[in-house]
């Protein structure tokens, strides 16, 4: 198989949570210990950090790795979902994994991939850490990438657990309540591994500490640290707790022989679209009109970008939106303006809500525009219809803001 067909079998033959929703969880970690095995334990030959949370962790994953990077070290860097390309799920020092990587991994492992029925998720984790060993890395920055406890990444033992924030996401599979979903996030704490707390919630700290204190594991609270100075190049008022996160993550990396200096520090959080290729995280993509995406999708994160959207200067706000059919509409689609003018659109993927349901759904909130077949059709719309003082926003889902970057 090439490169595209490899894809191919992958999205189509296997379950895929970001596409196909809650057929594709799983709810233990036997296909992955077993995968590890499999591959000789790749996981165990290099060290990590694991990043949960329910927003913020891609921001703080990607910060993490650009600062050390800038340390002179050699950084593995996995997350997940992709915008354009699947090798953006793994990267080494900012660069894709080759393409020839990927084939060669699915045609080695294919038979036992099949024999084990394992998840497009299970699969991809494994061919990071295996791509991580064979390439002698020096640590992996490892983003969670649903819940923590029964996620595929968790059979790493990192050097610093971090849990950026929690909130209702998920709830499906995480938990109705803030402290249940909360005791899914740590189950990324492992025994006397540091655990670094990005935001303090009366609701979930206490979930935190007491499983920290079980684990005999040091708890830090980023949201503690009141001397700000720092500033990153990815725009967004609500970085500055990622940025927080990050700052208490180094300085406990510090304690374990890591050398990274206040210069590597800076220029870290200065260059890390540079050095690591993130996308959609208050991206500005044309002036005149101003264009700004963000691929918030919840509630807690949308409550920033919207918060920062009101802020900008403009005299007619276009809103480019669409979701997946699972998103709980009762809790975003009244954090969004009425003023605002609506085109309504379906994110090309299987789970993607109909955009003339989607149109109906969000008229109930008075939130009014026309439906369009697709992402880009609504995109020319606004591109079309706004002056050159407008401002155009598009987000909902991170699979509308990948169809535009």
């Amino acid at each position: 198989m090439d490169y595209s067909n490899t894809l191919n079998w992958m999205f189509s033959q296997l379950p895929m949570y970001q596409r196909q929703g809650n057929t594709a969880f799983r709810k233990d970690l036997t296909n992955s210990i077993a995968l590890s095995k499999h591959l000789n334990f790749p996981e165990k030959t290099f060290k990590s950090i694991h990043v949960a949370g329910t927003n913020g962790k891609g921001s703080t994953s990607h910060m993490l790795a650009s600062v050390l990077q800038e340390a002179g070290y050699k950084v593995g860097l996995y997350t997940s979902p992709h915008l354009k390309d699947f090798r953006e799920r793994i990267k080494i020092n900012g660069k894709l994994i080759k393409k020839m990587e990927v084939v060669n991994f699915i045609k080695r492992n294919k038979s036992f991939f099949e024999a084990n029925n394992l998840s497009f998720f299970e699969m991809t984790v494994g061919l990071a850490f295996d791509c991580f060993a064979k390439h002698k890395i020096d640590i992996a920055v490892v983003e969670v990438g649903l819940g923590g406890r029964l996620d595929s990444t968790n059979i790493i033992t990192p050097e610093i657990s971090v849990i950026t924030n929690i909130g209702y996401d998920h709830m499906q599979f995480l938990g109705e309540t803030l402290p249940e979903i909360a005791f899914e996030k740590a189950g990324i704490i492992k025994n006397k591994v540091p655990v670094v707390i990005g935001e303090y919630q009366a609701e979930t700290f206490p979930v935190f500490d007491k499983i920290a204190r079980e684990k005999s594991s040091s708890l830090f609270l980023a949201a503690s640290n009141e001397n700000m100075t720092y500033l990153s190049d990815l725009k967004g008022s609500y970085q500055i707790h990622n940025i927080k996160t990050v700052l208490q993550t180094i300085e406990v990396l510090k304690t374990k022989g890591f050398i990274i200096s206040e210069k590597n520090i800076k220029n870290g959080l200065q260059k890390v679209v540079k050095n690591t290729g993130l996308l959609g995280r208050w991206q500005v993509l044309n002036e005149q009109p101003k264009v700004i995406c963000d691929t918030a999708h919840n509630a807690e994160g949308l409550v920033y970008v919207l918060k920062q959207l009101q802020e900008e200067k403009f005299e007619q706000l276009h809103i480019v939106l669409g979701v997946v059919n699972d998103k709980d509409l009762k809790s975003v689609l009244p954090l969004f303006p009425k003023n605002a003018k609506y085109y309504f659109c379906k994110p090309n993927i299987p789970r993607g809500l109909d955009s003339f349901e989607f149109q109906q759904q969000c008229a109930k909130f008075q939130l009014m525009g026309e439906a369009y077949s697709s992402v880009e059709n609504a995109y020319k719309s606004a591109l079309n219809t706004a002056g050159k003082n407008d401002l155009i926003f598009i987000g909902g889902s991170t699979f509308v803001v990948a169809e535009v970057v």
